[in-house]
């Protein structure tokens, strides 16, 4: 067999023949990291060079642009109306334009960019692969499903249609219909496995591939899906949904191309690209040149609580701006919270066209501009290999951090494209369930909570209530009365704005709200909830803001709170904060934890979440009192968090302002803050040290060195380790708790073989 050598030596002809070989019999199409390291443009293609070379009508491309938009934004009314899962009729879905050689060109007016973006990493591997592969090929009336993140995706729940666009036999454009559908036959149900150790425990993992040809779903694949997934139908009818979605914007882009010619269509598609990437590298250079930072952590991995570093440093220098995550938590290689890279930066850019840049089109191009840059191995930028089912404890995090930091670089800018705010909520709470219904079918799925989170204060407003997930801006939360038809799950208080749990500030920030649920007529149903935040807020203020409170879940066992209501009413108060501390129900388990694992609820037990709210804006004590009172009077404020937190005075009978009392108790506590203060190296001598302290489980870089992480976690003997390095494994839960146990056993014994 010849060598390396030997092969360097070969004549143009064998070459040509050894590398013919080779592509023929790869041994397996994994994850293309060429492909999904890239988040930039295409160069323009032979077609695209050739329209735009020449003039291109300005006033055609807005026309045909609108075609389009229009087009998308009736495909996303079909996939809403006619969806099955949760996230379809909810909004969790987009429907997207993208060039031939796979750039989003364009989502419509509703929809979630970050579905959309990922979407471009599949079609280019497929343009790669599948093109010119005999045994696959891409045609006319074909459709390929893909879900799998690691070739591009938020995560495994989401499942994308894309289908080619031809026109006198060539391949002009792509189209596409995505939905999070949530169950996918993972090892818990729902979609969102938080105990999944390795990435064969997350159910189906969809590379891109055929499943439709001549415009109809092939039912030998059709029917091995539905197989791997607790409920069948959903999966039927739900790629039935996005296969004819799919179907109708193939059929308006022949419309528009009817019109206005194909090179009008593909112009038009590249030139809003290419304007949209020019428009962001002028606004680069209008920022100041620095870099401008901020660190957050996730509290909780799902499984045990660990403080894992989030960091973000953005640098801006002579019109470049660069995105650096270095130091960030390594990955756990046996935990389910890790994130593709390529995920990540697409909600990064969700973040800075909702919150930085809301004016810009909703394309690729709004963030290919910006470098990223990342550790290798890390929770940002996980391997193929780590798996990342839950990878929303770390994703929501994109979403909020562009405004957050870029919001220090724009404060002082006379120009500025949206109004300054602290971020909204920014995790997952919501229930994921599953199990047998009421009408003895199988299921498991997520609810809508997750889209109403609190917005966070303004540089000029507070922020608003429960208006929408931090991930989007067209979507809703849901009629739970429709589900209660459906599902076992009953909600015995539903989105109800609750006291004191705002992010205080000059300008409040927004409020989520409470959920109270229960199950009846099933013996076999139970609830999952993937946030964090129980013990770390995870909505920082802004300019002086408080950040949002931290939320942990609640719940009551051993109880049926449906023969409490019906029996003794007055044992059971709508509120999560008195039902947990006056514990009014006897015989009940009352408890409080962070993230919890599926577990099965009995008939009538109680668990409690509370939807969270954003970080505030600027100093309480330039809060105006008149907006304090209004607070009170909404029922957000109790009046001893008014005086405490505000400093505002008032008759408590009546809520009459004493505006001079108030200026007295703000004075008072300025000259307090001024005592309690210590010079700036004072305070940094005191509170700085070398290393995280001992005790509190962590992970992530410390100091002002990236390269060196520190792991401290449940299980495993504290080390450092190089960025990028490696990964971690952390112990079971359970087994630490068994050994723990056996320890105390051991102890007993010996105290007893003493006495």
């Amino acid at each position: 067999m010849a060598n390396v050598a030997d092969a360097k030596n070969l004549s143009s002809e064998d070459k040509e023949i050894l590398e013919k070989f080779l592509k023929a019999n790869q041994l397996f199409h994994g994850p293309d990291q060429e492909i999904m390291n890239n988040h930039g443009l295409c160069p323009r293609s032979e077609e695209e060079e050739r329209i735009l070379s020449v003039e291109f009508d300005p006033h055609m491309a807005n026309l045909c642009r609108g075609r389009i938009l229009a087009a998308l934004d009736e495909s996303h009314t079909m996939v809403e109306q006619m969806g099955v899962a949760p996230g379809a009729k909810w909004g969790d879905i987009v429907t997207t334009i993208f060039t031939a050689n796979g750039d989003m060109a364009s989502t419509g007016t509703h929809g979630l960019v970050a579905f959309a973006s990922v979407v471009g990493y599949p079609i280019r591997f497929i343009n790669k692969y599948w093109v010119d592969d005999s045994s696959v090929g891409v045609h006319d009336g074909d459709a390929f499903i893909h879900n799998d993140s690691r070739y591009g995706n938020i995560h495994n729940t989401d499942q994308s249609m894309m289908m080619p666009v031809f026109w006198d036999g060539k391949l002009v454009c792509w189209v596409s219909s995505t939905i999070h559908e949530g169950e996918n036959g993972a090892i818990e149900p729902g979609g969102m496995p938080s105990i999944a150790e390795s990435k064969f425990d997350e159910g189906l993992k969809m590379c891109p591939f055929k499943v439709a040809s001549n415009d109809e779903l092939r039912r030998d694949i059709v029917t091995f899906l539905q197989n791997s997934v607790r409920d069948p139908k959903l999966q039927l009818a739900d790629m039935k949904v996005k296969l004819h979605v799919a179907i109708r914007l193939r059929k308006r882009i022949h419309s528009i191309i009817e019109e206005f010619g194909v090179d009008s269509l593909i112009g038009t598609l590249r030139k809003s690209l290419e304007d949209t990437d020019a428009m962001v590298k002028e606004r680069i250079k209008e920022i100041p040149n620095g870099t401008y930072r901020i660190n957050t952590f996730l509290d909780s991995t799902l499984r045990e609580n660990l403080l894992s570093k989030v960091p973000m440093r953005v640098t801006i220098k002579d019109g470049q701006m660069t995105w650096n995550f270095n130091g960030a938590a390594p990955q756990y290689t046996n935990r389910s919270i890790n994130s593709v890279g390529a995920s990540f930066k697409t909600c990064l850019a969700t973040g800075l066209t909702l919150y930085v840049w809301p004016d810009l089109p909703k394309n690729q191009a709004a963030f290919a501009p910006i470098d990223v840059e990342f550790d290798e191995n890390s929770l940002l930028n996980s391997s193929v290999d780590a798996p990342n089912a839950m990878s929303l404890l770390a994703i929501f995090r994109a979403f909020s951090l562009p405004a957050l930091t870029l919001a220090k670089a724009q404060y002082c800018m006379p120009k500025r494209f949206t109004a300054i705010s602290a971020p909204s909520y920014n995790q997952p709470a919501t229930f994921v369930y599953g199990g047998l219904t009421q009408h003895s079918e199988i299921t498991g799925n997520f609810c809508a909570d997750i889209n109403g989170n609190g917005t966070g204060g303004r540089e000029n407003k507070d922020g608003e209530h429960a208006l929408s997930p931090v991930f989007g801006y067209m979507a809703d939360t849901g009629e739970m009365e429709l589900a209660e038809e459906e599902l076992p799950f009953v909600r015995l208080v539903s989105q109800k704005l609750a006291k004191d749990r705002v992010g205080f500030g000059k300008y409040r920030s927004g409020q989520g709200y409470e959920q109270i649920a229960t199950v009846r007529q099933s013996s076999e149903f139970g609830f999952m909830s993937g946030q964090c935040g129980a013990k770390f807020s995870t909505a920082p203020g802004l300019f002086g803001g408080y950040s949002c409170p931290s939320y942990p879940l609640a719940k009551i066992k051993n109880i049926n709170i449906l023969e409490t209501l019906a029996k003794n009413p007055e044992q059971f108060d709508f509120d999560m904060v008195e039902l947990m501390n006056a514990q009014k129900i006897p015989g009940g388990k009352y408890s409080t934890q962070g993230a919890m694992n599926f577990e099965f609820c009995n008939e009538g037990e109680i668990y409690m979440i509370c939807q969270g709210a954003g970080g505030g804006y600027g100093d309480v004590l330039d809060r105006a009192p008149e907006m304090v009172i209004k607070d009170i009077e909404d029922g957000l404020l109790s009046q001893e968090t008014a005086l405490r937190m505000y400093k505002v005075a008032f008759n408590p009978d009546n809520l009459v302002l004493d505006l001079e009392e108030t200026e007295n108790l703000r004075q008072e506590e300025r000259q307090a803050r001024i005592k309690r203060g210590i010079p700036y190296d004072e305070f940094v001598q005191s509170w700085v040290k070398d290393k995280p302290p001992e005790g509190v489980p962590y992970a992530g870089s410390w100091g002002d060195d990236d390269s060196l992480l520190y792991v401290n976690a449940p299980g495993v003997p504290p080390r450092s380790i190089q960025a990028g390095s490696e990964g971690v494994m952390l112990a079971n839960p359970k087994d630490l708790r068994i050994s723990s146990l056996e320890q105390e056993v051991a102890q007993l014994k010996q105290q007893l073989g003493a006495n």
